[in-house]
């Protein structure tokens, strides 16, 4: 009764607020650079501000953001943004960390986060008080779908809401409302796992997802227990698997399933091997397949790096095309799956962007993102050199055309069915995704003591009739890499064990890498390395609601900076110099380019991570050992929520936080030859410093009035475009290496065209061990034994179809060796 009756004095209060003008912000004079509209750019007062959904409605398109954890209400905002791109903000506004969505077609209203907006677009809202939480999803009603809907919080609360007065009946109460001292912020009593993620009805059961795990262990380790799968019957919650898990929905996406009764319920999710796709039938229960992981940054047992996946359909009533966002990939997703008829997903293309939610709106997609965070959380590392977050989080839209999800990265993509798993003789694997890449092929690896047999089978048509594609014979702790030819057909591969193991079957896929080595004329106005003087900058998105990003700039000459002058760059894009001492210093005392966090040696570029694992890169152009030596180039730094871009020796790469495993997942992206100074997030764009002197202001650069300081701006997906990665170097250039001595791992995933030379200064012929490591966190595997006799250089392509991440050598007596690595 108590809560009625606040409910209706706050209620009364909306209809008052309603009647208010909204503020907007104008369209005028706005600028579109790479899909981002500056002016369309949002901020809180929160430790993140990501884009919770995104929800084309009554000739508008709704959006909102949240804070990290806030499920009483937070200085987040509901923003309406009209055809002709107006912002405006949305007085009934009250914040929170929502990201759930759903249209009621009965009642012809857009449930979005704690509001409900009905057909001419006018908007109530639910507060806090009477249903707080975390909103993380919405279902429809079990069993009186017309007049109510669920919603469902992070912390395991869950309401049934009449859809015409409001008013919400908890079901089982938020895990914060009785939140003990002491308890972690996403602890939760009624199910295992935690932090909550999707919300999904039909076939008589409502289901629920959760990513993450509470707990120290979690908050360092990637791969322990974490998350789960549940369903409700409408009285009785049921565990489906101990799995992170995200995205729940069907066919029918954000209305429901048309036809609950039979319709399927999908979910995605993942473990420490690969990425898990479940699809429920009603008479079956649920299927598991598997998927590779185009990317690390997402992985985490606590959850927090995965944001809200989604599966969404981007089509049109007569043509639906269903797009999924899982682990850094874009897959084309068939409305008909099931496990039955589950051939179809095929990967599109790879993306860096943090993606909230997506939807099509007015002929283009447009993805909600979670772009620049003032808390890191847990991504620090002495790589950033202590730097910090922007002074306020922000976040933007990215409107790109209808096939962008098909141009961006490449494909190449790796995933494992039992990864040091022990097996029994008869047991089979979950199905793993076998079409879509033109290179294949796999790692197999027998870590017991006794030899086993590995049979792997293909289901061609998606029908579940499986049949026999190779049969892989290893002795104990023996590994094999298996090549299939792009002809071999099959939409599903599984494995079959003949005798108990310990084993590994990692499957590597490549991608077509269509890129060259140059640079898209979209970069024009970077400097190159080999220039002498450059206009370069340190870069700060500032705090306190000024909503702009400070640049101290410099100019390099004769190998030293010299001060130009501080400046600021508004949400119209116009360089400005300001007069701020303070700020100014702030700049260049804060985000300073820390000196020694990598070491760029004769071989390769070494880099020791703070668990003091050691790791080798490739290099670059020589000239980049000197300006990294002098802290003249950026070399890490967070521009999208909780992963970092490392940048080394003219290459960027997508870095995952430590807690994600770190460089044992680094990435590479693309290589270049400019002389890059600084780089950060600022309104959903990367924004670069280390412009020619002479360059001319255009789409991409942008100069101050006095000339004396510029800045590339563009998304961090243009990042794509500057080349495929290329690469030299290896652990070993003439090193003393003692017998059986393993190298330091080099590098070798995601590069395309690769060559290795071998050699050595003894008198006696040299046997070398090639063993590689295709997981990041697995065994290593034997690739080739060879012998090198004195004088002679072992020279060797690798295959098309070979995928692995990294690499290492070994020799059997002692020698100065040369292992060298050609990256074209």
């Amino acid at each position: 009764m108590k809560n009625s009756y606040y409910f209706l004095v706050v209620s009364i209060l909306l209809v008052f607020y309603s009647c208010k003008t909204p503020k907007t912000s104008s369209s005028s004079d706005m600028r579109n650079v790479s899909g981002i509209y500056p002016h369309l750019a949002y901020y809180n007062n929160e430790g993140e501000c990501g884009t919770g959904a995104v929800v084309p409605w009554a000739d508008r398109l709704w959006v909102i953001t949240y804070g990290p954890h806030l499920p009483f209400g937070s200085s987040d905002k509901l923003y309406e943004v009209t055809p002709d791109l107006e912002q405006i903000v949305r007085p009934e506004s009250v914040g929170g960390t929502p990201a759930n969505r759903m249209i009621h077609k009965e009642s012809n209203q857009l449930f979005i986060g704690p509001y409900a907006i009905d057909k001419e677009g006018g908007v109530r809202t639910i507060p806090y008080a009477v249903m707080p939480g975390r909103h993380t999803g919405n279902a429809r009603h079990l069993t009186d779908p017309a007049n109510k809907i669920y919603y469902g919080t992070m912390e395991e609360g869950f309401y049934e809401v009449d859809v015409n007065s409001l008013e919400p009946k908890m079901l089982y109460e938020d895990g914060n409302v009785s939140r003990k001292a002491g308890e972690m912020a996403q602890e939760a009593a009624l199910l295992p796992g935690a932090h909550g993620k999707g919300l999904y009805s039909g076939q008589g059961v409502m289901v629920y997802s959760n990513n993450g795990e509470t707990g120290e262990a979690a908050l360092r380790q990637f791969d322990i227990e974490a998350g789960g799968l549940f369903e409700w019957d409408g009285k009785e919650w049921k565990l489906v698997r101990r799995n992170q898990f995200v995205e729940v929905t069907g066919p029918g996406g954000i209305q429901g399933n048309p036809n609950p009764e039979t319709d399927p319920i999908w979910a995605t999710g993942w473990d420490h091997k690969s990425v898990l796709l479940a699809v429920r039938n009603p008479e079956t229960g649920w299927d598991f397949f598997r998927l590779p992981k185009a990317s690390h940054s997402y992985d985490g047992a606590h959850g927090w790096n995965t944001e809200w996946p989604r599966i969404r359909d981007i089509g049109t009533g007569d043509n639906p095309d269903y797009l999924m966002t899982m682990h850094g990939m874009f897959w084309q997703f068939p409305k008909s799956f099931t496990a039955g008829q589950s051939s179809g997903i095929r990967p599109r293309s790879a993306y860096l962007k943090v993606i909230g939610d997506f939807a099509r709106w007015n002929g283009q997609l447009v993805f909600g993102c979670d772009d620049s965070a003032n808390r890191e959380f847990l991504n620090k590392r002495k790589h950033k050199g202590g730097i910090e977050g922007p002074g306020q989080s922000n976040s933007n839209l990215w409107f790109t055309s209808l096939d962008k999800p098909d141009r961006l990265g490449t494909t190449t993509a790796s995933g494992s069915v039992w990864l040091n798993d022990r097996v029994q003789a008869g047991d089979v694997s979950e199905p793993f995704l076998f079409a879509g890449w033109p290179g294949r092929g796999a790692w197999i690896h027998n870590g017991g003591e006794t030899p086993a047999v590995f049979v792997l089978e293909v289901d061609r048509e998606g029908t579940r009739n499986w049949s026999k594609l190779k049969t892989v014979s290893l002795a104990a702790r023996e590994s094999s890499f298996i090549e299939f030819d792009p002809r071999e057909p099959g939409e599903w591969i599984r494995v079959k064990a003949n005798a108990p193991a310990l084993a590994t079957v990692s499957f590597n896929y490549s991608g077509d890498e269509k890129r060259t080595a140059s640079a898209s004329p979209l970069f024009k106005g970077i400097a190159k390395v080999t220039r002498d003087r450059t206009t370069g900058g340190l870069l700060y998105g500032l705090g306190d609601n000024r909503r702009a990003l400070g640049v101290a700039a410099v100019t390099f000459e004769d190998g030293k900076a010299s001060e130009t002058g501080y400046y600021e760059l508004d949400s119209r894009l116009n360089l400005i110099k300001k007069e701020d001492p303070q700020t100014h210093a702030f700049i260049r005392e804060k985000f300073a380019v820390p000196e020694k966090v990598i070491d760029v040696q004769e071989s390769s570029v070494l880099v020791v991570d703070d668990k003091n694992r050691r790791w080798r890169l490739p290099l670059g152009d020589g000239r980049y050992k000197q300006l990294t030596d002098d802290a003249q180039l950026r070399i890490c730094r967070e521009v999208a929520t909780e992963r970092d871009l490392f940048h080394s020796c003219g290459t960027f790469y997508e870095l995952p936080a430590e807690n994600a495993d770190g460089f044992a997942k680094i990435r590479p992206i693309s290589s270049h030859d400019f002389r890059i100074h600084d780089y950060a997030s600022y309104r959903g764009l990367l924004v670069m410093t280390g412009i020619e002197p002479e360059a001319k202001a255009g789409e991409h650069v942008v100069r101050s009035d006095d000339g004396k300081a510029a800045v590339w701006v563009g998304v961090i997906d243009d990042l794509w475009e500057l080349g495929k990665p290329v690469g030299h170097g290896g652990p070993w250039k003439n090193s003393r290496v003692k017998a059986g001595e393993h190298s330091d791992p080099y590098l070798i995933g995601f590069y395309d065209e690769r060559r290795l030379e071998i050699s050595h200064d003894a008198r006696e012929t040299v046997t070398f061990v090639i063993e590689t490591e295709p997981v990041g966190h697995g065994p290593w595997m034997l690739y080739k034994k060879i012998t090198v006799k004195p004088g002679e250089t072992f020279n060797h392509k690798f295959p098309d179809n070979f995928q692995a991440r990294w690499i290492r050598f070994s020799a059997d007596r002692e020698c100065a060796a040369t292992a060298w690595l050609e990256y074209k």
